[in-house]
């Protein structure tokens, strides 16, 4: 297959491209940012890559939940994650391509395996991931299938690339402030899991919504093992569920008076992160090599 990975120098897109070459694909690679691995440089949100020649596409850009854009926030994260994809998708069935996949999270999952969360209606990031999935499939229409990967956490390292969140997550752990984990939990994957994935998704021309999750940990579990990992063992101590919710409440109110809006609703995020957001069964240590390799210097 010859495949266009858009977002082809980040975490994930490091691994799929490597994954391709592994399995005797060909990869066109497409990022924000020009370097030696980067066939072309182009800002994904604005423009669309030469997909001609091509058997499919990835799309493994966007943006995440860690944004906090101005009030509304809901049009920041359609124009990052939604107008793209259909734009891209489009395109793709207009030349041909047979197959797709795309990046997505796995509050879209539990979107659609818990309705009476209202998740997409409270949340302005998990509507744009939902919203995602559909457009994209209404884009490339029958004959383009497009898989999306539900990715909880993602740990690992390409190179220089770690997940975004792993560098205050590691200050956090080493230094003197108290290690302490509410109730709750999620489950964990690896970016080489994620590539695996997503190749055979895209071999199979799978039009599936594919949960990708390894291990299920608790937030204690988790902190505890990232201590380990950084070489600073601690003991994690519980944090009480209300602190949690009165913490988020007042980050609210910051971002009320700042004109700003989260992607994820403070008001309504302790009933996600107070959740065990766990798929399926899981395996126990799954993810300790790509742990050790996100924390470890």
């Amino acid at each position: 297959m010859r495949i266009v990975v858009v977002g082809a120098s980040g975490l994930v897109g490091r691994h799929i491209v490597a994954v391709l070459h592994e399995r005797g694909h060909q990869a066109t690679t497409v990022a924000r940012t020009p370097g030696p691995d980067v066939d072309h440089a182009l800002d994904a949100t604005k423009d669309t890559p030469p997909l001609e020649g091509h058997d499919g596409v990835v799309f493994a850009a966007g943006v995440d939940d860690r944004n906090i854009p101005r009030k509304p926030a809901y049009p920041t994260f359609h124009a990052g994650n939604v107008e793209p994809v259909a734009r891209l998708l489009g395109a793709a069935r207009d030349h041909g391509l047979t197959r797709a996949v795309v990046l997505g999270s796995y509050y879209t999952h539990f979107h659609r395996t818990h309705p009476e969360w209202r998740l997409a209606a409270l949340h302005p990031y998990i509507r744009s991931r939902v919203e995602q999935a559909r457009a994209a499939r209404e884009a490339a229409g029958a004959d383009l299938p497009v898989a999306v990967l539900e990715l909880p956490f993602v740990f690992g390292r390409a190179g220089d690339r770690l997940p975004n969140w792993a560098e205050p997550l590691e200050k956090w752990v080493t230094s003197r402030s108290p290690l302490v984990a509410p109730p709750g939990g999620s489950a964990a994957t690896t970016a080489r899991r994620v590539a695996e994935v997503a190749v055979r998704a895209l071999e199979d021309r799978s039009g599936e919504d594919i949960p990708v999750g390894d291990e299920n940990l608790t937030w204690r579990e988790m902190f505890g093992r990232i201590a380990d990992a950084t070489g600073h063992p601690r003991r994690v101590r519980s944090l009480p569920a209300g602190v949690v919710k009165a913490a988020l409440r007042l980050t609210g109110v910051v971002h009320a008076l700042q004109g700003k809006e989260s992607g994820l609703d403070p008001a309504h995020l302790p009933d996600l992160l107070l959740r065990e957001l766990f798929l399926g069964e899981g395996t126990p240590g799954a993810i300790e090599g790509a742990l050790g390799e996100t924390f470890t210097r």
